[in-house]
């Protein structure tokens, strides 16, 4: 229970549970905004997409979207959600040399863009693309290239609604494509973790040891406190892991509730870990999402799949994404394709970040809970962010 040490910002969830009440500080539960999936993603060249042939159309279809650099997302976009793809790689240049390069080259075909221009991808450490060989183009080839510019933009603009980003990791060996990934073992999950301490410091994040507080586990602190409010919470990124299953219990194995760990991850919701949760399909999982909102949950969920919805215009996935009150609703379209369709994916008046329409306050719908004149803890926390090339201020994104 909270005692009287508990920080202000906690208060609101005393009487009325997972909702707010009109007056209460609004809570990082009680917000909604647009991710992206695969964030990092480029197209792969059209010469690459065409070796998989007619019986590949529909493959080739599922990968033919391509994402803004990172920090365009965040001030052109009002993107506050990302995903990385990471690759294991302790030697350096596993993923130098894709295959479907070399296939290309030998028949003296334009294989597009070098991925390992100036040698980039032979530096050991953690890489980000989506498949080896094949599907490789990305904005951030290496992790820590990714967590730079996160954290640069994020210091350049301190008002921000907190930023979470997804890290799956990536070791699955693909039939038909040479290069085998390498496994990721515990060290290589503690790696993950050591990366995103060397960029963000304490003041940058918000982790499952914040969020726990004194309490025994992440469930009971978000079933007695909730989240922070979402003053106390700006100009922060908090992480989590996309993997389920093995990868996560060995992230979680010696971490009980996520102990030093900086990443949340999606368990059941009975879990001494529980607090953040994706649920994918937003049509099928519609009724278990606004379950998961109501009780304090975190959760993220994709506005579309595949760029099925984009080639139909077809609204329904999003619309249902959008009503199920989930936080984080990603898409790989936050900006219409011409040549496909209108399809895009906005919270309506183009807000950054929206009154949930399942735990949040009725009276601030329409709001934009991005702008605020409210002092925030963090801007005294964090440096100036000074005349930093190339950032916006993300109060003002451009549209």
């Amino acid at each position: 229970m909270i005692g009287r040490s508990a920080p202000a910002c906690w208060i609101a969830v005393l009487s009325c549970g997972a909702f707010a009440a009109a007056g209460d500080p609004v809570r990082l539960d009680q917000i909604q905004v647009i991710g992206t999936h695969n964030s990092y993603h480029l197209a792969p060249h059209r010469n690459v997409a065409g070796l998989l042939g007619p019986r590949g159309r529909v493959a080739a279809q599922a990968l033919d979207y391509t994402h803004r650099p990172l920090a365009e997302q965040f001030s052109e976009l009002g993107i506050r959600q990302i995903e990385l793809d990471v690759y294991a790689d302790p030697e350096g240049g596993r993923y130098a040399r894709p295959v479907a390069r070399k296939i290309l080259k030998g028949f003296r075909i334009d294989p597009g863009p070098d991925p390992d221009e100036g040698g980039r991808l032979r530096v050991p450490g953690l890489k980000v693309l989506h498949i080896q060989d094949f599907d490789f183009r990305s904005t951030v080839p290496t992790f820590l290239e990714a967590l730079r510019q996160v954290h640069a933009w994020s210091v350049a603009n301190p008002r921000h609604v907190p930023i979470l980003v997804l890290v799956e990791a990536k070791d699955e060996a693909i039939p038909g494509l040479p290069t085998r990934p390498a496994p990721f073992g515990k060290a290589d999950l503690d790696a993950i973790d050591a990366e995103i301490r060397s960029v963000f410091g304490p003041a940058d994040l918000l982790t499952p040891d914040e969020v726990r507080g004194p309490h025994a586990s992440l469930r009971e602190a978000i079933r007695d406190r909730g989240w922070p409010a979402l003053e106390g919470a700006r100009g922060r990124v908090l992480f989590a892991l996309d993997d389920e299953g093995d990868l996560r219990d060995l992230y979680l194995a010696d971490h009980p509730s996520l102990r030093g760990r900086s990443m949340f991850v999606s368990v059941d919701p009975d879990h001494p870990a529980a607090a953040w949760m994706k649920v994918n399909d937003p049509i099928r999982d519609f009724d278990r999402i606004r379950r998961l909102v109501r009780d304090g949950f975190l959760v993220r969920t994709r506005a579309d799949v595949d760029t099925a919805e984009a080639r139909k215009d077809d609204p329904a996935r999003r619309e249902k994404a959008l009503a199920s009150g989930a936080q984080f609703v990603s898409t790989d379209f936050p900006e219409a394709r011409p040549d496909l369709s209108p399809y895009r994916v906005r919270l309506p008046g183009e807000a950054i970040a929206r009154s949930n329409p399942v735990s949040g306050d009725p009276a601030r719908a329409g709001v934009d809970l991005e702008a605020s004149t409210e002092p925030s803890p963090r801007d005294q926390a964090r440096p100036a962010p000074g005349n930093t090339p190339g950032t916006v201020d993300s109060r003002h994104p451009g549209r």
